[in-house]
């Protein structure tokens, strides 16, 4: 077995901050999911060919071809972000693209977009970069075979055999088949961002002051586009309690917003802005060839336009401190086994646990609270179709590692500045 180099979850060197960086990788599925439904005739076609252009295989890919219906199974999309220096950003970036330390591209962003059936529910599962598990055997483009190692950092898989082994590590650690995938990377983020016309965040506790991100924020709403968009997902030493594992909170508040924008009249409405996002959403992602496909993409956007917001839940994968290093996080195997199952048998999920581990958000404060004895309003960014998911039999309670929020809740980044 391979060893690999060690990682760290917790405070590091600053010189090794844009490795850790962008951390918008589900902006990419989402908005190609979304957008794809306005793209038809020719400028499908073109679609079509740009996107087959950087397609990886995967072994679970679908068999069937994509149709201009809903698809009837049960599937995943895994979505991951590179730390490469993409041209728009290296100026921007000084040592992390010029400094030959920091060589190599990582998969600092690992998202399982798991997508049930009858009913329809999305659970997105995120992995923290310093997850140590065994990546298996991979195959790189070039033809060369990376050996499998028994432990190492899961943000290590791409190096190894680019998206197709990703997939296969994420697939074999939850055992989930993936039949779609993609990848975006720091310039990516930059350019999706944009496109949207940015995203309102919060940002609570004392306000984010993290000079690595290069943010100096007060608390209150805030909308990010551009590179303060990617500020905002790679902060780290300004939230919580300034590790990797709090930042993952954070951006799946990002993603939750993003989700509430996008299914907003302010964009579904409007089919400049869909050609728009379709356009420059094929343009930045590097998809499976099972989604190198627009009429693809909008099965798959079709599948999901209706499915409530109280059924689209952000969780983080259980973990425990590596015995051999602190530093580092291994799977909880228990929790773990209950999150799988619950999402395989199809189950309402029920959040016991904090909005997002080690401190890096909390419950939006201008959020509505209902008075005693009143039921609850809705949060402040809820979706129309909101339900109570607590309230449906059969419903699973997660263990209390399991942080997470649903879309229909909003959180603040919890600012330590």
């Amino acid at each position: 077995m391979t060893p690999q180099p060690p990682t760290r979850h917790a405070r590091r060197d600053p010189s090794s901050t844009w490795r850790r960086g962008a951390k918008l990788v589900a902006i990419a599925v989402t908005v190609v999911l979304v957008a794809a439904v306005a793209v038809g005739g020719f400028y499908a076609f073109s679609l079509s060919q740009r996107l087959q252009e950087a397609a990886v295989p995967l072994k679970d890919a679908p068999a069937e071809p994509p149709a201009l219906s809903a698809y009837n199974e049960p599937f995943s999309v895994l979505v991951v972000g590179t730390d490469e220096c993409d041209e728009q950003v290296k100026a921007a970036f000084g040592a992390r693209c010029s400094d030959p330390g920091n060589e190599g591209t990582r998969n600092d962003v690992n998202m399982l977009v798991h997508v049930s059936a009858n009913p329809r529910r999305v659970t997105v599962v995120s992995f923290p970069r310093d997850l140590q598990i065994g990546i298996p055997e991979c195959t790189n483009p070039d033809g060369t075979v990376s050996e499998a190692s028994y432990k190492a950092p899961i943000n290590s898989a791409y190096e190894a055999g680019g998206l197709t082994c990703v997939a296969d590590t994420v697939s074999e650690l939850s055992g989930q088949s993936i039949p779609f995938a993609a990848k975006v990377s720091f310039g990516n983020v930059v350019n999706i961002t944009d496109a949207i016309g940015g995203v309102e965040v919060c940002i609570g506790g004392d306000g984010i002051d993290d000079p690595d991100a290069g943010i100096d924020w007060e608390p209150g709403p805030r909308v990010v586009k551009g590179y303060d968009a990617l500020a905002f997902l790679r902060t780290r030493k300004g939230i919580g309690d300034g590790s990797d594992l709090a930042r993952i909170g954070n951006q799946q508040q990002y993603l939750s917003r993003l989700i509430n924008k996008l299914r907003s009249d302010e964009v579904l409405s409007n089919p400049g802005t869909l050609i728009g996002l379709a356009n420059t959403a094929v343009n930045n992602i590097e998809p499976s060839e099972s989604l190198a496909d627009p009429i693809r993409i909008a099965q798959l956007a079709y599948t999901l336009k209706d499915v409530p917001f109280s059924d689209i839940t952000f969780v983080q994968f259980p973990v425990v401190d590596d015995p051999a290093d602190n530093n580092r996080v291994i799977p909880d195997q228990t929790s773990a086994a209950t999150l799988w199952e619950a999402l395989n048998t199809n189950a309402p999920l029920q959040l016991t646990g904090q909005e997002g581990a080690n401190g890096g958000v909390i419950a939006d404060p201008s959020a509505p609270t209902a008075a005693p004895g009143e039921p609850a309003p809705e949060a402040s960014t809820p979706a129309p179709d909101a339900t109570d998911a607590s309230a449906a039999p059969g419903v699973v309670e997660l263990p209390s590692n399991v942080s997470g929020t649903k879309a229909n809740q909003a959180t603040c980044s919890a600012g330590n500045g």
